[in-house]
């Protein structure tokens, strides 16, 4: 079971808060450190001391750290073209020595493209399907040869499909609730499906939908990883629970009925009950990044007790 630290800086840090929460991600022995790909904040939050590039915050980080891996959840794909994108990743993936993920989304906040001048297309699936198309062909192109594409949004002729990343594959995550379409994207390019903020329930009919694309595909029922990504709040007692659920502006009853919340015994039983769907890596979400004691208490609590 791996246990990955998800974090959302939109919503406000700076990029030394961003390197003391990695840094203590990988001391604690969590597997991987991750964050969102937004430039504005969401709800009430000052978002100070503004937006922060994922992919620039994780090339630092990529030199700032040794073990745990980097990636988005998810990078949207209206922020970049994908032959740019393809570069910047293996290039991360490079300064890591091997150690970068690419979740890659269709990009849903309206707001923020407007409030940065980023185009904002009606239609984003379909982009997004040709950037995934683009990035792993660019990456799969063996040396010497050169990668076309035409598609109805982009066009890549007789590009030299460089640079390399280190890794002979980088994994690539796909995620969403979309019934019919995401999980087709899914059987055809991820190495890892996640859900985000899903139920029991719909992570039970989600899953077995990507599992049937996958196989309609004709993949083999392990190659795809299952994760969920959750909002994490937890406490040696009740005291502490409604504390840290206080603090990122919570109700207590509310997340442990919508993510992991509680005792560490609790979350623990939680999470064995999104495990018995399939569930092989869980994203915490961290929404005070300021409480470190939080993912010592995790660590300590949580990942102890599931090996």
């Amino acid at each position: 079971m791996d246990l990955r630290i998800f974090t959302e800086p939109q919503q406000g840090a700076s990029y030394d808060t961003l390197l003391s929460v990695a840094k203590a991600t990988e001391e604690l022995g969590f597997d991987a450190f991750f964050r969102s790909d937004h430039y504005l904040r969401m709800g009430d939050a000052d978002g100070l001391p503004g937006p922060s590039d994922a992919w620039i915050t994780l090339a630092g980080l990529a030199r700032e750290t040794k073990r745990i891996r980097l990636g988005t959840l998810m990078t949207a794909a209206t922020f970049r073209l994908p032959g740019v994108l393809a570069i910047q990743v293996a290039q991360v993936d490079q300064m890591s020595g091997g150690r970068v993920e690419l979740g890659l989304g269709a990009g849903w906040y309206a707001d923020e493209h407007a409030a940065y001048g980023i185009p904002f297309p009606k239609e984003k699936f379909a982009r997004l399907e040709e950037q995934l198309a683009i990035v792993t062909g660019l990456w799969e192109t063996p040396l010497g040869e050169t990668f076309d594409f035409k598609g109805t949004h982009y066009t890549v002729e007789n590009s030299p499909a460089l640079p390399k990343p280190a890794q002979a594959k980088v994994p690539v995550l796909i995620g969403g609730h979309g019934a019919r379409r995401t999980p087709r994207l899914a059987a055809r390019y991820a190495d890892e499906f996640n859900l985000p903020f899903g139920s029991l329930e719909d992570t039970a009919s989600q899953f077995a939908r990507v599992r049937e694309a996958a196989e309609e595909q004709g993949r083999g029922k392990d190659e795809i990883v299952y994760s969920n990504a959750l909002v994490v709040c937890v406490g040696k007692d009740d005291a502490e629970v409604a504390r840290r659920a206080a603090a990122i502006g919570r109700e207590v009853d509310e997340l442990k009925a919508n993510g992991l919340a509680g005792s560490p015994a609790e979350v623990v039983d939680t999470i064995g009950r999104y495990a018995e769907l399939g569930a092989t890596r869980f994203y915490l979400q961290i929404l005070d990044l300021s409480d470190l004691g939080h993912l010592e208490l995790i660590a300590s609590g949580v990942q102890s007790q599931l090996g």
